[in-house]
């Protein structure tokens, strides 16, 4: 990322500092949308882990279950195997995992994921403290720009 640029909001006219804070509200509003689609991805890599310490145990072993083919279409099925599993690691691979693999496999994602809303927490809380900085000294400059614009316009009608 390229270093940030300071720039004095207070020599920014009216205008340009609307352009700035809705440029920041996108900026806001994109992180916030990512922060919570991290949050629905550490929620199913934990649901992995569940699925696993619950579903794929010696006393399920032999009993009809539905395996999912797709996200809607399952099939029946029976657990053969309690101690290994297949582990989609991504972009349509899977491959085989014992079930403590798997669970330290799903961990691992569990926290890396935590470490990564935690940055874009930090992130979000400076991008929303940056929005309401500008918003503040906008407010400022229309309050106190009003009536020197409407001068200034007088005075160069006259």
């Amino acid at each position: 990322m390229a270093a940030a640029e300071k720039v004095d909001l207070g020599s920014l006219s009216a205008q340009q500092l609307s352009q700035v804070k809705k440029q920041l509200d996108d900026e806001v509003q994109h992180l916030s949308t990512s922060y919570q689609n991290l949050r629905a991805a550490q929620q199913k890599f934990r649901d992995c882990v569940a699925s696993i310490q619950q579903g794929v145990a010696e006393s399920v072993r032999d009993k009809p279950l539905l395996v999912p083919l797709t996200s809607s279409l399952y099939v029946p099925g029976k657990l053969a195997d309690t101690a290994h599993v297949l582990v989609d690691v991504g972009t349509g691979f899977y491959v085989e995992k014992t079930t403590d693999d798997a669970k330290g496999f799903y961990a691992g994602k569990v926290e890396e994921l935590g470490t990564n809303i935690k940055e874009l927490e930090n992130i979000v809380n400076g991008k929303a403290n940056n929005l309401r900085v500008v918003e503040e000294v906008l407010r400022q400059k229309v309050l106190a720009g009003g009536p020197q614009q409407g001068g200034q316009e007088g005075g160069g009608a006259g």
